[in-house]
């Protein structure tokens, strides 16, 4: 079997483990091709975006396993966990994926939900009377 290296991308709610191993350039995600995963242009350039920023489109196999979130948070972090397997698989790739700012894990989430509140900010309707 092919040595495999292996990474974590989160994003909001959605985690995705990414496997990577020498090959013809195919990306699966949850078993399926990832042109039919994500049927968004944007959404599959923002998985393919680390490739090509180092240059190595078609030369690895990557298998992704996607959960929790919605397809964008699931393509960004794929982003996020492609661009970490790159950079252990070869150090020399860091500066640029750092410059392109997919080293970066995005912190944002949702708020959390307050007592006395209807959503994290939003209060129930005041009546004077």
């Amino acid at each position: 079997m092919e040595k495999q290296t292996t990474s974590v991308g989160r994003r909001k709610e959605a985690v995705t483990r990414v496997f990577v191993s020498k090959g013809t350039g195919s990306i699966t995600i949850n078993d399926k091709d990832y042109k039919q995963y994500f049927p968004l242009v944007y959404l599959q350039n923002q998985v393919e975006r680390p490739l090509k920023t180092v240059e190595v489109t078609g030369k690895f196999d990557i298998k992704i396993n996607a959960a929790g979130g919605g397809l964008k948070g699931q393509a960004e972090a794929a982003m996020l966990g492609i661009s970490r397997v790159l950079v252990e698989l070869n150090p020399d790739f860091r500066p640029a994926l750092k410059a392109a700012g997919l080293l970066k894990r995005d912190p944002r989430s949702v708020e959390r939900k307050k007592f006395g509140h209807k959503k994290a900010r939003r209060s129930y309707q005041f009546s004077k009377r």
